[in-house]
């Protein structure tokens, strides 16, 4: 595996110095300014790269490329913000950075309700309380309809929490939960979030998909020719929220998305955290089954809190929580040695310590959520010792 490492640009607290002395060797990033459906300029491409570079490191992966709401939704807009994403893609591949990160979760990116959750060593961790969530649905925004989304017994605790809850409690949860995406300015109000759910009216799983597989058949083609690998991150959690369709949430929605277009360009970021959510999915045998797939490595741990979903969850330590990180980078190596025995120039797999526990210095930081130094670097280390240990590589 190669060691990577999320990096926010210029305004990111963790610096480029940091990231290297921490030991990874790639950077993941992108031009978080930027709004979707917008063309990424190459002289700013070229830019970025420079820094990087400058700093001894290398750019390796794009993370994200967004995929504009038009584009979910396929609204008018669509074909030009698709038009926008092959542009970028072109101008990244002519600076040479061939693996680009994207998800298509519709409205919010990985969602959580508690950014600081302390637990018993003092450290602060990211969780979802599904409690705390189906109240906010309920309570707080007010879907129509959002308590039939819910276990009756998580709506009685709920409407139980709801009612001893403050402006503060409101306001708290509501700038959690609405805060947009990682490394972005963006964050709505609870009647702009409203609207944004009002988009999705008539879109189920199955007219989700369809848009998903309109887009990659525009962009596929093209990005194979290129020579770019595409890799689709998993729904976080793994399962529909607020009433939207989620499709990228099990082993069979990855198997039908590699399916859908056999190509080397398309392809799966494995995220474990993510993944890992779900007590029904298998993450090593994901790995063995559609390894020649994957492109892109996110790994993290989160501890379940019940053996069905969906369910609450925090994010545990790298090697902790309720995957077996130990097997998954075992058959993550396995694939790595089959594609350096086919000779495949991407026989090594870039790998970021995915989010990180809040620890020492890092309470002083002001850093994305989910994205503290030390950490990550924690993690990083965790999992660079448990691969050579292993008998993998790491670089």
């Amino acid at each position: 595996m190669r060691q990577t490492w999320r990096w926010f640009g210029a305004e990111d607290a963790v610096t480029l110095s940091d990231i290297r002395q921490a030991g990874a060797s790639g950077i993941v990033t992108a031009l978080y300014d930027l709004p979707a459906g917008t063309a990424w300029p190459i002289d700013r491409i070229a830019e970025t790269n420079s820094v990087i570079t400058q700093a001894g490191l290398t750019w390796d992966v794009v993370e994200s490329l967004p995929i504009s709401e038009a584009i979910r939704t396929d609204a008018p807009e669509a074909k030009a913000h698709i038009e926008a994403w092959r542009a970028s893609a072109r101008a990244l591949a002519e600076r040479g950075i061939k693996v680009i990160c994207y998800n298509f979760m519709p409205v919010l990116d990985w969602t959580r309700t508690d950014l600081v959750y302390t637990r018993p060593s003092g450290a602060k961790a990211l969780r979802f309380d599904l409690v705390d969530f189906a109240g906010f649905d309920i309570h707080v925004l007010g879907r129509t309809g959002a308590a039939q989304d819910y276990p009756e017994t998580v709506q009685s605790a709920a409407n139980k929490r709801a009612a001893a809850w403050t402006a503060k409690d409101h306001s708290r949860l509501t700038e959690t939960i609405l805060a947009g995406l990682p490394g972005a300015v963006e964050s709505w109000t609870l009647d702009e979030f409203r609207d944004r759910l009002n988009a999705y009216a008539d879109i189920d799983a199955d007219r989700l998909r369809a848009n998903l597989a309109k887009f990659l058949r525009a962009v596929l083609p093209e990005a194979e020719s290129l020579g770019l690998r595409l890799c689709a991150h998993p729904d976080d959690p793994p399962w529909p929220l607020f009433g939207l369709p989620r499709i990228l949430s099990t082993h069979a929605d990855y198997q039908w998305l590699c399916d859908l277009y056999p190509s080397p360009a398309n392809g799966v970021t494995l995220c474990t955290g993510s993944l890992g959510a779900r007590p029904d999915v298998d993450l090593v045998e994901m790995v063995t089954a559609l390894g020649p797939q994957i492109h892109f490595l996110h790994l993290r741990n989160v501890k379940r809190e019940s053996h069905t979903w969906p369910t609450s969850f925090f994010e545990d330590d790298h090697l902790a929580g309720s995957t077996d990180m130990i097997a998954v980078i075992s058959a993550i190596r396995d694939e790595e040695n089959r594609r350096r025995a086919e000779g495949r120039e991407d026989a090594e797999i870039p790998m970021r310590p995915d989010h990180g526990q809040m620890i020492i210095d890092d309470q002083l930081r002001k850093t994305a959520p989910g994205y503290p130094a030390i950490g990550r670097l924690k993690g990083l280390a965790e999992l660079r010792g448990a691969a050579l240990a292993l008998g993998g590589r790491m670089t």
